[in-house]
């Protein structure tokens, strides 16, 4: 990623002119806090923000500690995470960020795939992960992704995960709370990695609905995200073939 954001050395565009290729929207932009402790990262990242018209950064924090506290203050849609930072690492942010604003998406960027921590990452509330020698734009998407309610993941992570699913024992769900049948039929949606928009078009019921048993599904499992939702549904044989 890093060798791409090199590309763009002069990414400020001109006062009150669009980035080449932009088009025009009334569409709010998505708040985007980006937290890593290399400061060229984050400079990267921030200068090829700036080209995308949909897409603000509104902080930047060298460690967890700080990024907890600016996702605090600033509220953004999104938070950029690195893992492994000092004073606080990136996992033990995600879930203090999740547990104070659920609503806040997480996308987790990292330089390497070791499967506890994108397991651990996810657990904690991450709803993407994405390599630090991808294409920026591939950032830019999973930043999309999550504001829109999806799931964005690496394809060497998702294959990792779908190793570990094959491996992992089927767990005692004995004392999971029952889902409805309508709950079913979004877990299933969700598990083809269907936004909530989606989900409600499908389903011909609100956004605001579909997000509602979104919630239901995830407090009835004990789970943190729609990430670990979608895992649980194809883990459990509950996600139907798309035709």
């Amino acid at each position: 990623m890093l060798d791409s954001l090199a590309s763009y050395p002069n990414a400020h565009p001109i006062d009150g002119a669009a980035a080449p290729g932009a088009t025009v929207t009334d569409s709010p932009r998505i708040r985007v806090l980006i937290v890593d402790d290399h400061s060229v990262v984050r400079m990267g990242l921030r200068m090829f923000f700036e080209l995308q018209e949909d897409i603000e950064v509104v902080g930047e924090a060298t460690d967890g500690s700080e990024g907890v506290a600016m996702a605090r203050r600033l509220e953004p849609d999104v938070v950029l995470m690195d893992l492994l930072m000092p004073n606080m690492d990136g996992v033990t942010a995600i879930g203090r960020i999740k547990a104070e604003r659920p609503v806040t998406e997480i996308v987790t960027m990292t330089s390497f795939i070791e499967e506890e921590q994108v397991t651990a990452a996810l657990e904690a509330g991450a709803s993407g992960y994405v390599l630090k020698d991808a294409e920026a734009e591939e950032v830019a998407a999973a930043v999309r992704a999550a504001y829109n309610g999806e799931v964005h993941l690496d394809p060497a992570v998702a294959r990792l995960l779908a190793q570990r699913m094959r491996n992992r024992k089927s767990p005692d769900d004995s004392l999971v709370e029952p889902l409805t049948d309508r709950e079913k039929d979004v877990l299933n949606l969700l598990g083809q990695g269907m936004s909530n928009k989606e989900i409600g078009a499908t389903l011909f019921i609100t956004e605001r609905t579909a997000r509602t048993y979104v919630s239901n599904i995830l407090g009835k499992l004990g789970l943190a995200s729609r990430t670990q939702a979608a895992l649980y549904a194809v883990e459990h044989k509950l996600v139907e073939p798309t035709k």
